[in-house]
């Protein structure tokens, strides 16, 4: 068979396909199946075809049986074909064109760094507590109101050993709340008091929007109406679908055919860039700037820490005016995490982004760093972690999509089967991250990030057991296991600076993962959504010790010299404001072992390697307005 190219130029060279008439099919002559079945063709598919041939995918016709075969499966191709051309900025000509290049550029192995210099931008770090930190939270709380909150979730849990969607996974297996309703009581806690602080008679509502995909749209529906959207109202709510792309074949960008379906052009996931087409082409973002909305936040689907950073980053973006706000975490060097760089070109360009540890060190090494990635005198490396969470402010945000409708740099990343570079293991496509938005920023944007404690603020979960537990000991397992027991120790950590008494947690293993376990701690987010909002409901002495677990669904629940050994949860309305004040003593919960091969448990609960057994609790209720106390 012909490569692409060779193909291409006979399309092109057959009558100029580009402006043929379409009457006598003349301009199809290159490829004669393709022409005997003009007839079958709508004036729209006729164009998308000379598009095809025009770049080179006569392969894609080849096997066309006469007409009156298969005609109904030539016509569903060609809607194929319109949804790809539409679904991506420029078509599928630009789609083509900049494979090409991407692929050529992949297999001469060029850097795409070259002429970059590296160093270290300019970004804030926080300590979570002192006064800056507070002074922060209050000023993001009273932002909160202005802003739209973007949560990408189009990928299922399998490479997580579930196979639901991400975001239905339990957060913490003590309450059993999954990562969507912890998001979405989060929203609804900051709404409520970035309200409180501007106006008692506010009443804005922060618009949620969802990134689905085909794998993950029916279900993420389902789940929101059948939980009532977790207590938000569904206007709020809108979900936007991200399209595959078409794949890969080989280094000419020949469109791969599915192997399963000769009328079926191959597609795979194009990566969570595509959130800024989408919220683009929704009108979104013009409706929210007509609201005097000021900011955006994107998060990723389990880092279930993520709102414990977010008021004072919100307070960073206003303070410090950027248009662009990386939420951060300490890095090791050559810690595999992506890092924040300012890279400044030759010709004088410069841009502030995420680049990948794995590139990073050699980079700084080229451009004379001998040590590379080396470890500061804090201990870390200079360049911080990136967590994929940004701030971007709405007004420079539109201005930029204007320009770029979205379309965000991408990358190809391509299996070569050898050396040389000419064939792949298999099709390969074009992807994008949402993290590469400021890659085509002027350099007048203000483009910053926020540096939190990675114990406050950062416990993705990604990985299944078996893969967590080949990680090296002391780098993060990223797994459901650790991302649940980080709960409760930065809950644990919280109530500790906050003046309660803490106990220190025990080592133990679970799924072949060494891990803290701290007390089980865990409480709605309109009881702690601050610092200062915990530190003003924890009085005198209370303690709690290492096997106890605190579960508090209320928002004037106080600690006034609780003492608690066991399970304590209590339950409050709003208008009961309740005071812990006596010691609480049972039996509790008990951890127990559990084998990821274990069948006979939830795939929710094998992937943690533990469960709990709840031999004895104490329950509480308060339903009724006014002062309450649980007393001895």
């Amino acid at each position: 068979m012909a490569s692409g190219t060779d193909a291409a130029a006979a399309g092109v060279a057959a009558l100029g396909i580009s402006g043929a008439g379409t009457g006598d099919g003349e301009w199809a002559a290159a490829c004669p199946p393709l022409r005997r079945n003009l007839q079958l063709l709508a004036p729209d598919e006729v164009e998308l075809a000379k598009m095809l041939l025009n770049e080179g995918q006569i392969h894609l016709f080849e096997h066309w049986p006469e007409p009156g075969v298969d005609d109904d499966k030539k016509r569903r191709f060609f809607d194929q074909v319109r949804q790809l051309n539409s679904s991506y900025p420029g078509g599928l000509v630009s789609y083509i064109q900049n494979a090409k290049k991407l692929l050529a550029d992949s297999k001469a192995g060029k850097n795409p760094y070259d002429g970059f210099t590296p160093s270290v931008p300019s970004g804030e770090v926080l300590n979570f507590g002192d006064d800056n930190f507070v002074s922060l939270e209050a000023a993001g709380i009273k932002e909160a109101r202005n802003a739209a909150f973007v949560l990408v979730a189009g990928g299922l849990g399998e490479r997580l050993g579930y196979k639901g969607i991400k975001v239905a996974l339990p957060r913490e297996t003590t309450t059993g709340k999954c990562f969507l309703q912890h998001y979405i009581e989060s929203i609804l806690a900051l709404q409520e008091a970035s309200c409180k602080m501007v106006d008692d008679g506010c009443q804005t509502k922060i618009p949620f929007v969802i990134m689905t995909s085909d794998d993950t749209n029916a279900l993420t529906i389902k789940l929101l109406e059948t939980n009532s959207y977790f207590g938000m109202e569904p206007s709020q709510v809108k979900l936007l679908k991200q399209e595959k792309v078409a794949c890969l074949a080989d280094n000419d960008a020949w469109l791969a055919l599915d192997p399963s379906d000769k009328y079926k052009i191959q597609t795979k996931p194009h990566g969570h860039g595509d959130v800024h087409s989408l919220l683009y082409s929704s009108g979104l973002l013009e409706q929210w700037k007509s609201e005097g909305r000021k900011w955006v936040l994107f998060f990723q689907d389990t880092n279930g820490l993520l709102f414990n950073a977010i008021p004072s980053a919100f307070g960073v973006s206003a303070t410090k005016g950027y248009n662009v706000n990386s939420l951060a975490v300490p890095r090791k060097a050559k810690e595999a995490i992506g890092g924040i760089t300012k890279l400044t070109h030759v010709d004088g360009r410069t841009m502030v982004i995420n680049v990948e540890y794995n590139q990073l060190d050699p980079l700084l090494r080229a451009t004379g760093h001998p040590d590379g990635d080396a470890n500061c005198e804090t201990g870390y490396s200079p360049y911080p972690g990136n967590i994929n969470q940004l701030i971007l402010e709405l007004g420079p945000y539109i201005e930029e999509l204007k320009k770029t409708h979205g379309a965000i740099s991408e990358f190809v990343n391509p299996k070569y089967t050898d050396s040389t570079k000419t064939a792949f293991k298999s099709s390969t496509r074009l992807e994008c991250m949402m993290q590469d938005y400021p890659k085509t920023l002027p350099p007048s944007a203000k483009v910053g990030f926020t540096v939190m404690a990675t114990w406050l603020a950062y416990a993705p979960v990604k990985n299944n057991p078996e893969d967590a537990a080949k990680v090296p000991k002391g780098n993060p397992y990223h797994s459901a296991t650790s991302g649940e027991m980080a709960i409760y120790k930065a809950n644990s950590l919280i109530l500790r600076k906050a003046g309660a008494q803490i106990a220190d947690p025990v080592v133990d293993t679970f799924n072949g993962q060494e891990v803290e376990v701290w007390p089980r701690m865990t409480w709605s987010p309109r009881w702690g959504l601050t610092f200062k909002s915990v530190k003003e409901k924890v009085h005198d002495n209370s303690s709690v010790s290492q096997r106890s677990a605190l579960v508090i669904n209320g928002q004037n629940v106080f600690l006034e010299g609780l003492s608690l050994d066991g399970t304590l949860i209590v339950n409050a309305v709003d208008e009961a404001e309740v005071k812990l004040t006596s010691h609480v003593q049972n039996k509790g919960w008990t951890i127990q072992h559990v084998d990821y091969k274990d069948t006979s448990e939830k795939e929710e609960i094998r992937i943690r390697g533990f469960k709990f057994e709840k031999v004895e609790q104490l329950e509480v209720n308060y339903t009724e307005p006014g002062k309450h106390s649980l007393s001895a």
